[in-house]
Protein backbone atom coordinates (compact mmCIF):
# COMPACT_ATOMS: atom_id res chain seq x y z
CA UNK A 1 0.00 0.00 0.00
CA UNK A 2 2.91 2.37 0.52
CA UNK A 3 3.32 2.56 -3.26
CA UNK A 4 -0.24 3.90 -3.64
CA UNK A 5 0.41 6.73 -1.19
CA UNK A 6 3.89 7.57 -2.41
CA UNK A 7 2.72 10.27 -4.86
CA UNK A 8 -0.21 11.45 -2.77
CA UNK A 9 -2.73 9.67 -4.98
CA UNK A 10 -2.79 12.27 -7.73
CA UNK A 11 -2.17 11.84 -11.42
CA UNK A 12 -0.71 13.55 -14.44
CA UNK A 13 -1.90 13.67 -18.04
CA UNK A 14 0.02 10.48 -18.87
CA UNK A 15 -0.66 8.20 -15.89
CA UNK A 16 -4.33 8.84 -14.99
CA UNK A 17 -5.33 5.37 -16.24
CA UNK A 18 -3.62 3.77 -13.22
CA UNK A 19 -6.36 5.12 -10.92
CA UNK A 20 -8.46 2.24 -9.63
CA UNK A 21 -12.18 2.67 -10.28
CA UNK A 22 -14.96 1.44 -7.99
CA UNK A 23 -17.37 -0.38 -10.31
CA UNK A 24 -20.08 -3.03 -10.28
CA UNK A 25 -21.57 -2.18 -6.89
CA UNK A 26 -22.91 0.65 -4.75
CA UNK A 27 -20.28 1.80 -2.27
CA UNK A 28 -20.67 1.33 1.46
CA UNK A 29 -19.09 3.27 4.30
CA UNK A 30 -16.61 0.38 4.66
CA UNK A 31 -15.56 0.91 1.01
CA UNK A 32 -14.93 4.61 1.66
CA UNK A 33 -13.02 3.96 4.89
CA UNK A 34 -10.86 1.39 3.05
CA UNK A 35 -10.25 4.00 0.30
CA UNK A 36 -11.81 1.76 -2.36
CA UNK A 37 -14.56 4.35 -3.04
CA UNK A 38 -14.86 8.14 -2.81
CA UNK A 39 -18.37 8.30 -1.33
CA UNK A 40 -21.24 6.28 0.14
CA UNK A 41 -24.74 7.76 0.27
CA UNK A 42 -27.09 6.46 2.96
CA UNK A 43 -30.30 8.49 2.75
CA UNK A 44 -31.29 7.77 -0.85
CA UNK A 45 -33.48 5.25 -2.65
CA UNK A 46 -32.78 2.79 -5.45
CA UNK A 47 -28.98 3.18 -5.52
CA UNK A 48 -27.23 1.57 -8.46
CA UNK A 49 -23.90 1.86 -10.25
CA UNK A 50 -23.91 3.82 -13.50
CA UNK A 51 -22.59 1.82 -16.43
CA UNK A 52 -19.70 3.86 -17.80
CA UNK A 53 -16.08 3.18 -18.63
CA UNK A 54 -13.97 4.17 -15.64
CA UNK A 55 -11.59 5.80 -15.01
CA UNK A 56 -12.89 8.68 -17.17
CA UNK A 57 -11.26 12.11 -17.60
CA UNK A 58 -13.57 15.07 -16.95
CA UNK A 59 -13.51 18.79 -16.51
CA UNK A 60 -15.28 19.56 -13.24
CA UNK A 61 -16.97 22.93 -12.86
CA UNK A 62 -16.98 24.14 -9.26
CA UNK A 63 -17.36 27.58 -7.67
CA UNK A 64 -13.70 28.39 -8.40
CA UNK A 65 -13.95 27.53 -12.11
CA UNK A 66 -12.85 24.45 -14.00
CA UNK A 67 -10.58 21.69 -12.74
CA UNK A 68 -9.21 18.55 -14.33
CA UNK A 69 -10.44 15.38 -12.66
CA UNK A 70 -10.89 11.66 -13.27
CA UNK A 71 -14.14 9.85 -12.45
CA UNK A 72 -13.45 6.68 -10.46
CA UNK A 73 -16.97 6.05 -9.13
CA UNK A 74 -20.42 6.66 -10.68
CA UNK A 75 -23.77 5.94 -9.02
CA UNK A 76 -27.41 6.83 -9.57
CA UNK A 77 -29.60 7.55 -6.53
CA UNK A 78 -33.16 8.80 -6.02
CA UNK A 79 -33.45 11.73 -3.62
CA UNK A 80 -36.33 12.31 -1.16
CA UNK A 81 -38.43 13.83 -3.96
CA UNK A 82 -37.89 10.75 -6.16
CA UNK A 83 -35.60 12.62 -8.57
CA UNK A 84 -32.63 10.76 -10.01
CA UNK A 85 -29.19 12.08 -9.08
CA UNK A 86 -26.11 10.95 -10.98
CA UNK A 87 -23.31 11.20 -8.43
CA UNK A 88 -19.62 10.91 -9.27
CA UNK A 89 -16.52 10.27 -7.21
CA UNK A 90 -13.67 12.31 -8.66
CA UNK A 91 -9.94 12.30 -8.09
CA UNK A 92 -8.25 15.65 -8.73
CA UNK A 93 -4.72 15.92 -10.14
CA UNK A 94 -3.34 16.76 -6.68
CA UNK A 95 -4.87 13.58 -5.23
CA UNK A 96 -7.85 15.17 -3.48
CA UNK A 97 -11.15 13.30 -3.80
CA UNK A 98 -14.43 15.14 -4.34
CA UNK A 99 -18.06 14.25 -4.96
CA UNK A 100 -19.84 15.94 -7.86
CA UNK A 101 -23.01 15.61 -9.88
CA UNK A 102 -22.85 14.48 -13.51
CA UNK A 103 -24.39 17.87 -14.45
CA UNK A 104 -21.27 19.60 -13.09
CA UNK A 105 -18.74 17.82 -15.32
CA UNK A 106 -17.87 17.66 -19.00
CA UNK A 107 -16.72 14.23 -20.18
CA UNK A 108 -13.53 14.63 -22.19
CA UNK A 109 -10.89 12.54 -23.87
CA UNK A 110 -7.42 12.46 -22.31
CA UNK A 111 -6.11 14.23 -25.42
CA UNK A 112 -8.34 17.27 -24.75
CA UNK A 113 -5.93 20.24 -24.62
CA UNK A 114 -7.95 22.09 -21.95
CA UNK A 115 -7.99 19.03 -19.67
CA UNK A 116 -4.25 18.48 -20.19
CA UNK A 117 -3.47 22.15 -19.40
CA UNK A 118 -5.64 22.00 -16.26
CA UNK A 119 -3.79 18.85 -15.12
CA UNK A 120 -0.38 20.45 -15.70
CA UNK A 121 -1.35 23.66 -13.88
CA UNK A 122 -2.81 21.74 -10.93
CA UNK A 123 0.31 19.65 -10.49
CA UNK A 124 2.85 22.46 -10.90
CA UNK A 125 1.43 25.99 -11.11
CA UNK A 126 4.96 27.36 -11.52
CA UNK A 127 5.78 25.10 -14.49
CA UNK A 128 5.72 28.11 -16.79
CA UNK A 129 8.33 29.84 -14.63
CA UNK A 130 10.90 27.02 -14.81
Amino acid sequence: MADEDEDGGGFDAEDWTRLTPFVGAVATLDDVQARRAVFALGDTDDPRPIAMDLPQPVIWWDDAGEQAAVVVQAESHLNAEGEAMEVLGLILADGDAVVALMDDVDLVDATDPTWRDLVTNAIDPSAADD
